[in-house]
């Protein structure tokens, strides 16, 4: 791990975010992607989902680091809740 200076909940968020890529692929190569039309108007799959979750989930908690500055805990509840409305309406 020093070779980067990472610590190990840097690591572990980057093999989450691999293992999740790993895991949509899998999904987009077993069962056919259908685009859905969502509240915003426009197509998008599973992929699309994701790429909105990740980004949104990122401006989340720069913003409750900066609003806030500690108990980031919570803002991984808010952005699990962010993903499932993402999932659900996008």
């Amino acid at each position: 791990m020093e070779w980067m200076a990472w610590t190990w909940p840097t690591a572990l968020f980057f093999i989450i975010i691999a293992s999740i890529l790993v895991v949509f692929t899998i999904l987009a190569i077993k069962f056919q992607e259908t685009p859905r039309h969502g509240v915003l108007g426009m197509e998008t799959t599973r992929g699309d989902r994701l790429f909105i979750t990740l980004l949104g989930s990122a401006f989340i908690n720069l913003a409750w680091l900066g609003i806030i500055g500690a108990n980031q805990p919570f803002a991984l509840i808010v952005c699990l809740i962010y993903a499932a409305a993402v999932f659900r309406w996008v």
